[in-house]
């Protein structure tokens, strides 16, 4: 998550969503010698809950810590380090048998769990406490690690440098308790985080098929979703303007809900009772967030939607502010604020993305493909 699931979105980028309502204190683990049948290795390829996952599953692998890494705070909680106040990142601990597995081959799996050309953060979590990087212990490990990069740089197989930090590795804190084995106690919210921040389908992009790619406007590498053909490129335009020229486009309401997180009266916005076939895409940059296909009546008041039309284009954070604990939705390119999604929908997803219709512009389908959205029509025509 940018926390995840947020940080879905979890925190910042297009994920942080956080569950539980208590969290317990998270503790410190020492950098202690390591006997010969156990050996550690320290991690951060973005969201813990994935990068456990993904440990989990491999012979000589003992036992996979979700925590923080990396920063100045002592006893950091999740909060704090989602905020990005801390310095640390967001990373696990990798308890492993040097007899069945090398330091090396644990170096080899983390590549193929991260974006190695995101410097911003790692597939829709976006912030300093999501970028990948290595936590060598030892000299051994560190001389491992540093060849490991240099023998991906000598390949050229990325277009872009690749941006994965080694660092020292200093105090690891594990995470809350209810981080922990997140996947295995949060199933079926964990596969949607996964799938909806675009991260499967990014690493089969790059590790499975780097030539499949799509282009961001700022010209990085984005996630072949299942939309979006391979080589397509998204429109320069998709990118947030300044406050300024905000200020002078988009109408007081627009400019607080995307702006300053605000919010629209039920039953008295735009949208809420649209039911025309067509895309939803954001009001400042114009990426497309929802279809109508995924559209629902909540009874709420706001326009509803079980899913995104595009993942790579939402992100997920946690939101603490009125006394409470939701999962905020994002835009990636613009940043908007859009709304919240929460866990009372219909199926087949059980969610219900609850958005703000000033966040939005609706464009139906008779004008999707001069607009510039034909690539769209089938997904909306399939309803």
């Amino acid at each position: 998550m940018q926390a995840h699931p947020s940080s879905l979105t979890r925190p910042h980028v297009l994920r942080s969503v956080v569950f539980a309502l208590a969290a317990c204190t998270a503790f410190a683990t020492p950098l202690l010698a390591q006997s010969a049948a156990r050996d550690t290795a320290y991690l951060a390829g973005g969201c813990f809950w994935c990068m456990e996952e993904a440990y989990e599953k491999v012979t000589g692998v003992a036992s996979v810590v979700s925590g923080y890494i990396g920063g100045r705070t002592a006893n950091p909680t999740y909060g704090q380090v989602s905020n990005g106040t801390t310095g640390h990142y967001e990373a696990i601990e990798v308890i492993f048998d040097p007899r069945q597995i090398s330091y090396a081959r644990i170096v080899g799996q983390f590549w193929k769990n991260i974006d190695p050309e995101d410097a911003s953060g790692q597939f829709c979590d976006k912030g300093d406490q999501y970028r990948a990087a290595l936590f060598p212990r030892t000299d051994a490990q560190w001389q491992v690690a540093t060849a490991a990069k240099a023998e991906l740089d000598s390949q050229k197989r990325f277009p872009q440098p690749i941006t994965v930090g080694i660092v020292r590795a200093t105090t690891f804190y594990a995470a809350e308790e209810y981080h922990q084995d997140y996947y295995k106690k949060n199933p079926i919210r964990y596969k949607f985080y996964k799938y909806n921040c675009g991260r499967a389908q990014r690493l089969e992009a790059v590790w499975g098929r780097v030539s499949s790619r799509a282009v961001r406007p700022n010209g990085g590498v984005s996630v072949v979703s299942n939309t979006m053909k391979a080589g397509w490129t998204l429109p320069a335009g998709w990118r947030k303007p300044e406050d300024a020229s905000l200020k002078q486009t988009l109408t007081p309401m627009q400019y607080k809900v995307t702006q300053r997180e605000g919010t629209e009266r039920p039953f008295q916005n735009e949208y809420w009772n649209e039911h025309r076939a067509g895309i939803y895409v954001d009001i400042v940059s114009g990426e497309p967030l929802f279809s109508s296909a995924d559209k629902f009546e909540s009874g709420t008041g706001w326009p509803s939607f079980t899913r995104p039309l595009e993942s790579a284009n939402i992100r997920e954070k946690t939101d603490r502010s009125w006394l409470m604990t939701r999962t905020e939705v994002r835009s990636v390119h613009a940043d908007s604020h859009l709304g919240h999604v929460f866990d009372d929908g219909p199926k087949p997803t059980g969610l219900r993305y609850c958005m703000n219709s000033a966040a939005m512009r609706f464009i139906p389908v008779e004008e999707m493909e001069k607009e510039g959205y034909g690539a769209y029509l089938a997904r909306v025509k399939s309803s």
